[in-house]
């Protein structure tokens, strides 16, 4: 595999993986709150209760978060998976699971490069949801470029001139796109758009499969195109 890699380009991104867990089971720590009613798919009343991870968790599987990755969309409780992309042929390099928090996506970029870089330079494209100065300047003490797209809503973007006026900025942003590619198949064929496991550690083991079985297909056809 190693001569379909590069050790340059990369991109990084999360995704949530809905825990096989529902809302139901998401109840007060201190044992509060009434139970559903009666039967198999009983009902239960949320409505005036003021649901958090800091009060609340779910009987079924503790380690899943309530967490919604965008405005607008529905809290759900879910874990977060990450993975680090090679750029030239979108093959995945690292793959982890974390508990989703908002800050999940950039700790676990950290750990997942800082392994994979080595002392090398490389660049490391990834979405607005990256563009701290914490994460930025972390990047920067690991000999990272960090390709991040720039977000300006409200605020003073992390990634300035001495970034974006590189050719190679534009195409890093074009191509980290594609690592939706894999979120999608580890979804949709790999069967975790919902895990069907509890705890992080054994979704992340499902999810590192599930990855590793993208790469033997995305292999087989990079192979196929070269001959």
């Amino acid at each position: 595999m190693k001569p379909l890699l590069s050790s340059e380009h990369f991109s990084v991104d999360g995704t949530l993986i809905e825990a096989w867990a529902s809302m139901k089971s998401f109840r007060p720590k201190d044992g509060s709150g009434g139970p559903p009613t009666p039967g198999r798919n009983g009902e239960r009343d949320f409505h005036g209760e003021k649901r958090s991870n800091e009060t609340h968790a779910s009987t079924t599987d503790p380690d899943a978060r309530l967490y919604k990755k965008s405005p607008g969309s529905a809290a759900r409780l879910c874990h977060m998976g990450h993975v680090v992309m090679e750029n030239r042929t979108g093959l995945v390099v690292a793959a982890e699971m974390t508990p989703a928090t908002g800050t999940a996506e950039r700790e676990a970029a950290v750990a997942m490069v800082e392994e994979l870089a080595d002392g090398r330079r490389l660049t490391l494209g990834a979405d607005k949801g990256y563009d701290t100065t914490d994460f930025v300047a972390e990047m920067r003490r690991l000999g990272v470029t960090p390709h991040v797209s720039q977000n300006t809503n409200g605020r003073r973007s992390a990634i300035d001139g001495r970034t974006t006026r590189h050719s190679g900025y534009a195409i890093s942003l074009r191509v980290r796109k594609r690592i939706e590619e894999v979120f999608g198949w580890i979804k949709t064929v790999g069967g975790l758009r919902k895990t069907r496991h509890l705890g992080t550690a054994l979704v992340g083991w499902m999810f590192a499969l599930a990855a590793a079985a993208y790469n033997v297909v995305r292999i087989s056809k990079l192979l196929a195109a070269a001959a």
